[in-house]
């Protein structure tokens, strides 16, 4: 376990410090080890669960080696950090899993603590076995930095080869070095501490609520389902063909009529969930005619509220039909699509019991974060963008927004025509082209970009971009004030 630590910080040292990529994948596998090895010496075993959450959040650990965009790659470290946390306390119950996704900065002091008496423990009595063993990788790191050295010098391809997989160690970076190597071997030791002795946040319980009367409790929920009915009456009726009437009505347009309501829609659907627990926590609760009314009123709410859902995401589809695509328009729409699957899930319960549920609204995140990063949001609205420009030119594309893409978005950009696509790929060229960041900090999305670009890099000194502005319309668009030149 404490060689799984160290090796665990010597990696955060060496490729930590150059950016995201598949180098978290490489930090986790050691740090995974020692908890292993820790787990296994205090007898723990490996249960379904905890298999579930080591390997979802390795799973998680993909998206920044894939993705260069930053936003999935924050969500899908947070949640691969939360899912370990998880693995390591095994929690069921809901406070259990909303405290144990968060357990581990429980485990940093106490492990430092724990791996120090540890050391301390295996070096009395075993100093010449220690002195071996330093004895010996010092010998191994002279004859590897000697051979190293000659081979490199004698072959061009050969110093060319090391010098990709060898990490840039500058003395000037040895702070910041020393820093990585700390957190890496306290985040190793936090795991291994939490696998030996995890922490049961599932004894920490919250007495239920006063249940109420059949009648004090029900009213307002089948009020509240008569509201929800009589919106989605009139939802029905626009989407077989009412857009019309409601035109005439309300003087809106379809994407007009689909802005104004979809924010309301999802604090709508927030809402409905807040209602459900509270209606949970006082339901009555004398036998199974209480039990009967609970599933029947509640279920309808549920059901209701998934139309509801649709019609968000109806909204927001013809939304983004007229207007386009964006990261905070498809990041609210996955909200959205996630809280049906909540809902779901919560019917579910409602049939097989709740004890499943807290996990596996824990699961339903973590594979929504990860289904979100894999399918490359930036690559989608670039996507989406670019055959909305294909289907009605004349809308024209919003270069502004574009441009400022990651590299993820190249590969539909690069089917635009010119001058568009070089106006879209002038500032991501100069950032994937003009960086010489080493191979376990690139991502495969940064990587392809950049042999794009480098069999059809841009044209052109970027002045005929100024005449397309927002959605090629925007005319005279000039530099910023203090001179910055965004194309």
């Amino acid at each position: 376990m404490l060689w799984s630590v160290l090796a665990t910080a010597v990696v955060s040292a060496l490729f930590l410090g150059d950016g995201l990529g598949v180098n978290l994948l490489i930090v986790a596998v050691p740090a995974a080890l020692a908890a292993f090895f820790a787990a296994r010496s205090a007898g723990r075993r490996l249960r379904p669960w905890t298999a579930t959450w080591a390997v979802g959040g390795l799973a998680l650990l993909a998206v920044p080696a894939l993705r260069d965009a930053g936003w999935p790659t924050f969500l899908a470290v947070v949640s691969a950090f939360a899912l370990g946390s998880l693995a390591l306390h095994g929690s069921r119950s809901w406070l259990g899993v909303l405290i144990g996704s968060l357990g581990l900065f429980d485990s940093v002091v106490p492990g430092i603590i724990w791996g120090v008496r540890g050391i301390r423990a295996r070096a009395d009595g075993s100093r010449a076995r220690w002195g071996a063993g330093l004895r010996t990788t010092a010998v191994a790191v002279v004859l590897l930095v000697v051979f190293g050295t000659l081979f490199a010098s004698a072959d061009a391809a050969f110093a060319d080869l090391l010098g990709d997989l060898m990490p840039d160690v500058s003395l000037g970076e040895g702070p910041w070095r020393i820093f990585l190597f700390a957190l890496g071997l306290a985040g190793a030791l936090a795991a291994a501490y939490a696998a030996a002795a995890p922490v049961r946040w599932d004894g920490i319980t919250v007495s239920p609520g006063k249940p109420r009367g059949r009648v004090e409790w029900a009213l307002p929920l089948i009020v509240l389902n008569l509201l929800f009915a009589a919106f989605i009456a009139l939802q029905l009726v626009v989407l077989l063909g009412g857009y019309e009437k409601v035109r005439a009505e309300t003087g809106l347009d379809h994407a007009e009529y689909a802005r104004q309501g979809f924010w309301q829609l999802l604090w709508a659907t927030l809402l409905t969930l807040l209602v459900i627990a509270l209606a949970l926590r006082w339901a009555p609760r004398g036998g199974s005619r209480d039990r009967t009314l609970v599933r029947a009123v509640l279920g309808t709410l549920c059901v209701l509220t998934l139309v509801v859902v649709a019609s968000a995401l109806r909204r927001m589809d013809l939304y983004v039909d007229e207007y386009g695509l964006t990261r905070l328009r498809i990041s609210v729409a996955a909200m959205e699509l996630w809280l049906g699957v909540v809902l779901v899930l919560i019917l579910a319960a409602g049939v097989f019991g709740a004890r499943f549920l807290p996990r596996a609204f824990a699961v339903s995140a973590a594979a929504g974060v990860l289904a979100f990063g894999l399918l490359s949001p930036d690559g989608l609205i670039a996507e989406q963008n670019v055959q909305r420009f294909e289907a009605r030119e004349s809308a024209g594309i919003d270069i502004d927004y574009v441009k400022d893409l990651s590299a993820d978005a190249v590969p539909a950009l690069d089917r635009l025509p010119e001058p568009e696509r070089s106006c879209a790929l002038r500032i991501i060229q100069r950032e994937v082209l003009h960086t010489d960041t080493p191979w376990y900090a690139t991502s495969w999305g940064e990587a392809r970009a950049k042999e794009i670009l480098e069999k059809r890099p841009v044209r052109g000194d970027g002045r005929d971009c100024y005449r397309l502005g927002t959605d090629g319309v925007r005319d005279g668009y000039e530099p910023d004030d203090d001179g910055y030149d965004p194309y």
